[in-house]
């Protein structure tokens, strides 16, 4: 605890994680490169999961095929990060969940938005259940990661 803050604990984590892609998130990346988004369809409850799984998180059945779901949808959750972190853009910077056409499930990415600025500009520029559109990197600056598209508000 500190003076500052006495119910407060102060922490500093520094941590490098490496795992595997597996078979299901490569197939994903591999696909984005051919300006594709895939989830993957539940068997047992017919969801189409993005981020796409090997098994249903509701029912824990296997995936059993590949659906290309749409490049619109709808911010279901979204936070402005007015802090810098290593690793990350300078700010400000917004990352949401969007629940994309044919998705049952949200999937989170940055939501790159003109002039967000403050506060008071992200409650005229973003508010949940607005319509966004997927945009691509250009093929050049693709690295095979999740960033290799964000979200942009529909105009």
């Amino acid at each position: 605890m500190t003076a500052e803050h006495p119910n407060a604990v102060i922490e500093h984590w520094d941590i490098i994680y490496t795992h595997d892609k597996g078979p299901i998130v490569t197939e994903f990346y591999e696909r984005l490169a051919e300006n594709k988004i895939l989830g993957r369809h539940c068997p047992k409850c017919g969801r189409v999961l993005l981020p796409p799984r090997a098994f249903c998180d509701r029912d824990f059945a296997d995936t059993d095929k590949w659906v290309e779901v749409g490049q619109k949808g709808v911010i279901e959750t979204f936070t402005v990060v007015f802090q810098k972190f290593r690793g990350l853009p300078d700010p400000p910077y917004c990352i949401a969940y969007v629940r994309l056409d044919g998705a049952d499930t949200s999937i989170l990415n940055f939501v790159r938005v003109p002039g967000l600025v403050d506060a008071e500009a992200v409650r005229h520029k973003l508010k949940v259940g607005q319509k966004v559109k997927v945009v691509f990197a250009p093929k050049g600056e693709r690295t095979g990661r999740i960033t290799d598209f964000w979200f942009e508000p529909e105009v």
